[in-house]
């Protein structure tokens, strides 16, 4: 009987000790538009706790976000279907870890997180400490820890930089024989090559050539300054067309601020009949004198004599593109909050014009309350507000892009899924009637 009462005993302890808690990320490696579940478990129960992620951008600013939960009374909790009640967001976000951060207490000012080199991955340091807290309070308890990768770019993409013929820019051909659907990328005046919007669309079966006009060390004349022509454009949908990992006839345009004006107006040149088009909050007219300033010029204050300049500039009428002679789909991508371009008015003039020349049905307009100029892949962090340069100089002013984060994130989230099924219609519109056809026939 002793021996039977000392097993009972054994049995009520091993029973009464709970497993350390457990934090997990599922899938710990994901590309940046697909969503990470996070969850925890073996918590007292109704305890609260903070979730915090860490990362490091490519320059190696700390960028970090964090939520309040209470586990409930099982001692879990799961961000896909539990509220956070303080902390960087509040309420049900599943991916709002990644989309809340902001660089931390003590980082440079004016930050916006770009992906410098697509072929490493951001990798997040996500932990689970005790209590309601701020993870830079001294000191926090960390109960456990996991870590997730962040890719801009799929396993099997092929990555190519270009020059030739005078172009500057990188090729991303996605894995297979091909031939492909593909993109011309074109990005806004801060210049550069940000190669990360056409490595996802890589990733998803399109190949992509983002090119540089502005800002880049490649192309040719005084630095920062546009002194490329509509040849230039040309040259590169010739590019794609002519590639041999790549369909003719299957060849469209996006471009984000400036780039958006360049994606509407390469579109109406000799020779260059894109299948579809995507602008994301940009102007639909520009001046010719204009171009010839330094790109980064209306941000910093250099002199009473620049300002002048720049006024007079900004007097003169722009040169509207001929939107009437655009043939092909359009979809035009709407921040209502856009603090840099006038994006609801140029929406509306775009489709004006377009009902005006009996065009009204190749016009698709999405438009977001709340939502800032840099519309990007989704669960990117938002900038409201940030230096023109990633290394600014000293008299440089900050660039206002507006957006709200939580609103700016679902938007960021709807459009890409849209731009892609826009995509998918334009570009793979057999492959995309097959797959209608089928669902037809099972439903």
């Amino acid at each position: 009987f002793n021996l039977w009462a000392v097993r009972a005993v054994r049995a009520v302890r091993v029973s009464s000790i709970r497993p350390a808690p457990l934090l997990t990320a599922t899938p710990v490696r994901t590309l940046v538009d697909e969503q990470t579940c996070i969850k925890a478990s073996f918590l007292p129960s109704n305890h609260p706790v903070t979730v915090c992620a860490r990362m490091r951008s490519d320059e190696g600013d700390l960028w970090q976000s964090f939520a309040h939960y209470n586990s409930n009374s099982r001692g879990t909790f799961d961000l896909n279907s539990d509220l956070s009640v303080g902390g960087s967001y509040s309420g049900c976000e599943p991916m709002g870890l990644f989309w809340s951060m902001q660089p931390a207490p003590g980082e440079r000012d004016g930050l916006r997180l770009r992906k410098k080199c697509v072929e490493s991955p951001y990798t997040v340091h996500i932990s689970l400490l005790e209590g309601h807290v701020s993870p830079n309070q001294e000191p926090v308890k960390e109960l456990a820890a996991v870590t997730a990768e962040r890719w801009y770019m799929a396993p099997g993409v092929k990555r190519q930089e270009i020059r030739q013929n005078g172009l500057v820019g990188t090729l991303f051909i996605p894995p297979g024989p091909g031939p492909f659907p593909a993109m011309l990328d074109m990005w806004g005046m801060g210049g550069g090559l940000p190669e990360y919007r056409s490595s996802l669309f890589a990733s998803r079966g399109y190949a992509s050539f983002c090119l540089a006009y502005v800002g880049h060390k490649d192309l040719p004349g005084p630095p920062n300054t546009i002194n490329v022509g509509d040849s230039y454009f040309q040259a590169a949908f010739q590019f794609l067309q002519d590639h041999s990992h790549i369909a003719a006839d299957k060849v469209g345009i996006v471009g984000l601020s400036y780039g958006c004006y360049l994606t509407f107006h390469t579109a109406t040149l000799a020779g260059v009949k894109p299948a579809c088009l995507i602008g994301i909050n940009g102007p639909v007219g520009s001046s010719r004198e204009l171009l010839r300033v330094n790109a980064f010029s209306f941000m910093t204050l250099l002199s009473l004599k620049h300002i002048l300049c720049i006024l007079q500039i900004l007097m003169k009428p722009l040169v509207l593109m001929q939107l009437e002679e655009i043939t092909c789909p359009l979809m035009f991508v709407v921040g209502e909050d856009d603090m840099s371009a006038s994006s609801i008015e140029n929406a509306d003039l775009i489709e004006e014009t377009l009902r005006a020349a009996g065009k009204s049905h190749l016009f698709t307009r999405l438009s977001y309350p709340g939502a800032g100029h840099l519309i990007e892949p989704p669960y990117s962090p938002m900038s409201r507000a940030s230096f023109w340069a990633v290394k600014p100089k000293k008299r440089e002013m900050m660039t206002l892009w507006g957006g709200h984060p939580a609103p700016h994130a679902a938007a960021q989230e709807d459009a890409w899924k849209k731009m892609l099924e826009f995509m998918e219609l334009n570009l793979r519109p057999k492959l995309t009637a097959s797959v209608l056809h089928v669902k037809a026939k099972r439903q």
